[in-house]
């Protein structure tokens, strides 16, 4: 990969957003396919939020017999903990991401206004770049993934973001992504000190309206004036 930017849709709750949230999608998927969720959450009290969905570039995906798709990195076999990751493909989609942060900041929004989200693979990536970052987010929502490059993770995170706040949330019948591997990263950001807001749902790989209703009241709860 050789991109430069990150292609996004862009959908925002009020004039003059004060606050940016960067939402992942998941292997094969879209960020367009993410925007009607925005109109499910319950946001009252919270300032206008501009919900950026970039699209990851398309890749070949070793598991998927090399055929291309939109992805964030290469999934070589599956999700255990002892499967080979894609450590490059991970940098390479590091830097894309933080340079959505620093457009937005270059648009008024500071870091500590910007949060970082994603589901299942889009998840990894923002659980990854948001803890790595080497400023002060708002906060990071994972939903239904995992910590990718888990044993290195400890040493390549910034402490600055010591602190943020965190949503996980999966499935308890994750056909994809284990609900093991959600919970291994739990316990391991909780064991290092984050602050984990930890949520299980009876669900598969997918989100359910609980979760959603969580979810808000998480959103308003740190980000309600």
């Amino acid at each position: 990969m050789n991109n430069t930017y990150l292609q996004y849709s862009q959908t925002d709750t009020g004039d003059n957003p004060e606050t940016s949230i960067i939402w992942m999608h998941g292997l094969g998927d879209h960020g367009s396919s993410f925007i009607p969720l925005v109109r499910e959450f319950d946001l009252t009290g919270c300032p206008p939020i501009r919900f950026i969905f970039p699209h990851a570039p398309e890749r070949p995906i070793t598991a998927n017999a090399g055929y291309p798709m939109r992805a964030w990195f290469d999934i070589y076999n599956g999700f255990d903990d002892a499967d080979m990751e894609d450590s490059e493909g991970v940098a390479e989609s590091q830097r894309l991401i933080t340079g959505l942060i620093e457009q937005e900041k270059k648009r008024g929004v500071p870091s500590d206004r910007i949060l970082l989200a994603g589901f299942s693979q889009g998840c990894a990536m923002a659980l990854y770049t948001g803890l790595c970052y080497p400023e002060k987010l708002a906060g990071i929502i994972g939903l239904s993934g995992y910590m990718p490059l888990i044993y290195s993770f400890p040493n390549d995170r910034n402490p600055v973001n010591q602190n943020t706040p965190i949503f996980m949330a999966h499935g308890t019948q994750d056909e994809v992504v284990p609900f093991s591997r959600g919970e291994d990263t739990m316990k391991l950001l909780t064991s290092l000190g984050y602050n984990v807001d930890w949520n299980a749902y009876q669900m598969s790989h997918t989100m359910s309206m609980t979760e959603v209703i969580d979810l808000g009241a998480w959103l308003r709860q740190l980000l309600a004036t």
